[in-house]
């Protein structure tokens, strides 16, 4: 199974964990780690759009380590804002970690989708009445708990704040795109 997910923030201790629910970044990581944990397999790929840990102190970096070390699955990391040069060379010597990019483009059952932190439009006004010519981009970074941004079916929000801080599977992904789809294909 693919999962995706984005904007973990572990150890954010500034605005990020109240408005999802949490008293503390400690509460917040615990909760990141036992939903991931209850979803995702060890055989599972999970691509993390960005910004996994956040913290003024280097020795935040290594806290957040040892929990992306707990974290179920073969991680992929698309970088983010967040993720420093230190923080980047952690990442690429975790042997969980199975590649470090700034953006991928993959391929599933046939479609292509593009991996981001941040939002990118991949579709122009020739294909957008064209659905199955779309690349939808899965992305992060806005903490929006909107799936879709500005309504736009082929720019979908992975982050944990729009998926009660879990990540998503692809499958469950497409399949609110082509929902999406249909609303706003009839609706212009």
């Amino acid at each position: 199974m693919i999962y995706l997910t984005s904007d973990l923030h572990l150890y954010h201790r500034f605005f990020i964990y109240e408005p999802r629910g949490f008293q503390s970044a400690e509460d917040m990581n615990a909760a990141i780690e036992k939903n991931w944990n209850e979803i995702v397999n060890d055989d599972d790929d999970v691509y993390i759009l960005g910004d996994l840990m956040v913290g003024g102190k280097e020795h935040n970096n290594e806290e957040g380590m040892t929990i992306i070390r707990r974290l179920k699955g073969k991680k992929h990391i698309i970088l983010g804002n967040h993720d420093t040069d230190a923080r980047i060379d952690l990442y690429k010597n975790e042997r969980s970690i199975i590649e470090v990019l700034y953006a991928k483009l993959i391929r599933y059952k046939g479609r292509e989708y593009y991996l981001s932190h941040f939002p990118s439009i991949t579709v122009d006004l020739e294909t957008e009445k064209k659905p199955k010519e779309w690349t939808v981009n899965f992305f992060g970074h806005t903490h929006s708990k909107e799936k879709f941004y500005n309504g736009l079916p082929y720019m979908y929000n992975v982050s944990l704040d729009a998926h009660d801080n879990r990540p998503v599977s692809i499958d469950e992904a497409i399949d609110d795109v082509k929902v999406k789809t249909k609303e706003y294909l009839s609706s212009r």
